[in-house]
Protein backbone atom coordinates (compact mmCIF):
# COMPACT_ATOMS: atom_id res chain seq x y z
CA UNK A 1 0.00 0.00 0.00
CA UNK A 2 1.33 3.65 -0.98
CA UNK A 3 1.58 6.10 1.81
CA UNK A 4 -1.49 7.91 0.63
CA UNK A 5 -4.07 5.36 0.31
CA UNK A 6 -2.56 4.09 3.87
CA UNK A 7 -3.20 8.09 5.23
CA UNK A 8 -6.98 7.15 3.81
CA UNK A 9 -7.66 3.99 5.01
CA UNK A 10 -6.36 4.94 8.80
CA UNK A 11 -8.82 8.56 8.27
CA UNK A 12 -11.44 5.78 7.28
CA UNK A 13 -11.34 3.77 10.27
CA UNK A 14 -11.29 7.08 12.68
CA UNK A 15 -14.53 7.95 10.43
CA UNK A 16 -16.33 4.64 10.71
CA UNK A 17 -15.35 4.47 14.84
CA UNK A 18 -13.80 0.91 13.84
CA UNK A 19 -11.36 0.62 16.99
CA UNK A 20 -9.92 -3.04 15.59
CA UNK A 21 -9.62 -1.45 12.19
CA UNK A 22 -7.73 1.95 13.98
CA UNK A 23 -5.35 -0.49 15.83
CA UNK A 24 -4.25 -2.11 12.79
CA UNK A 25 -3.17 1.07 11.65
CA UNK A 26 -0.94 2.20 14.75
CA UNK A 27 2.71 1.31 15.70
CA UNK A 28 2.94 -0.26 19.34
CA UNK A 29 5.26 2.85 20.31
CA UNK A 30 2.70 4.98 19.25
CA UNK A 31 2.44 8.17 20.75
CA UNK A 32 -1.04 11.17 20.76
CA UNK A 33 -0.80 14.85 21.75
CA UNK A 34 -4.09 15.88 22.15
CA UNK A 35 -4.74 20.04 21.58
CA UNK A 36 -4.74 20.56 25.52
CA UNK A 37 -1.25 19.11 25.49
CA UNK A 38 -2.30 15.47 27.13
CA UNK A 39 0.25 13.67 25.48
CA UNK A 40 -0.52 9.17 25.47
CA UNK A 41 2.03 6.66 24.89
CA UNK A 42 1.32 3.63 23.42
CA UNK A 43 -1.32 1.28 21.10
CA UNK A 44 -2.73 0.40 24.41
CA UNK A 45 -3.24 4.23 25.53
CA UNK A 46 -4.35 4.97 22.05
CA UNK A 47 -6.54 1.90 22.45
CA UNK A 48 -8.78 3.54 25.80
CA UNK A 49 -8.55 7.39 24.65
CA UNK A 50 -10.30 5.99 21.16
CA UNK A 51 -12.45 3.58 22.83
CA UNK A 52 -14.49 6.43 24.11
CA UNK A 53 -13.87 8.86 21.76
CA UNK A 54 -15.57 5.97 18.75
CA UNK A 55 -17.95 5.19 21.41
CA UNK A 56 -19.48 8.86 21.54
CA UNK A 57 -21.91 9.42 18.83
CA UNK A 58 -21.75 13.04 18.40
CA UNK A 59 -18.57 14.22 16.91
CA UNK A 60 -18.06 15.36 13.92
CA UNK A 61 -14.92 16.67 11.62
CA UNK A 62 -13.88 17.96 8.18
CA UNK A 63 -10.30 17.95 7.21
CA UNK A 64 -8.61 19.72 4.51
CA UNK A 65 -4.96 18.15 3.34
CA UNK A 66 -2.16 21.08 3.58
CA UNK A 67 0.91 19.09 3.30
CA UNK A 68 2.58 15.20 2.59
CA UNK A 69 5.35 14.29 2.19
CA UNK A 70 7.94 11.28 2.68
CA UNK A 71 11.42 10.49 3.12
CA UNK A 72 13.01 6.96 3.24
CA UNK A 73 10.37 4.68 5.57
CA UNK A 74 8.50 7.68 7.42
CA UNK A 75 5.74 9.90 6.12
CA UNK A 76 3.99 13.14 7.33
CA UNK A 77 0.55 14.54 6.62
CA UNK A 78 -1.14 17.86 7.74
CA UNK A 79 -4.43 18.46 8.06
CA UNK A 80 -6.89 21.25 9.22
CA UNK A 81 -9.04 20.08 10.83
CA UNK A 82 -12.66 21.37 11.86
CA UNK A 83 -13.63 19.66 15.12
CA UNK A 84 -17.41 19.88 16.15
CA UNK A 85 -18.62 18.17 19.45
CA UNK A 86 -21.35 18.45 22.58
CA UNK A 87 -19.90 19.43 25.82
CA UNK A 88 -20.64 17.15 28.91
CA UNK A 89 -24.35 19.23 29.21
CA UNK A 90 -24.87 19.25 25.29
CA UNK A 91 -23.52 22.46 24.16
CA UNK A 92 -22.05 22.46 21.13
CA UNK A 93 -18.67 23.67 20.65
CA UNK A 94 -15.97 23.62 17.92
CA UNK A 95 -12.28 23.22 17.58
CA UNK A 96 -10.05 24.31 14.85
CA UNK A 97 -6.29 22.34 14.41
CA UNK A 98 -3.63 21.25 12.80
CA UNK A 99 -3.76 17.52 12.70
CA UNK A 100 -0.20 16.13 12.10
CA UNK A 101 0.24 12.14 11.19
CA UNK A 102 3.38 10.45 10.84
CA UNK A 103 4.44 7.55 10.01
CA UNK A 104 6.42 4.89 9.63
CA UNK A 105 7.36 2.07 7.14
CA UNK A 106 6.83 -1.44 8.68
CA UNK A 107 7.26 -4.24 5.60
CA UNK A 108 4.70 -3.42 2.94
CA UNK A 109 2.43 -0.99 5.51
CA UNK A 110 2.79 2.17 7.03
CA UNK A 111 1.68 2.07 10.60
CA UNK A 112 0.70 5.38 12.84
CA UNK A 113 3.82 6.34 15.15
CA UNK A 114 2.88 9.86 15.99
CA UNK A 115 -0.60 12.10 16.07
CA UNK A 116 -0.54 15.71 17.42
CA UNK A 117 -3.18 18.15 17.67
CA UNK A 118 -2.32 21.66 17.69
CA UNK A 119 -4.92 24.10 17.95
CA UNK A 120 -4.99 27.43 15.52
Amino acid sequence: MDFPDAVNAHLATIGARDLDGYLATVHPDATLIMPNGTLLASRDALAGFHQDWFGDPDWSWELDLRRTVTAGGTGLAVFAADYHDLDGEGRPYQLSYLLTLVFVRDGDRWLLLHDQNTLR
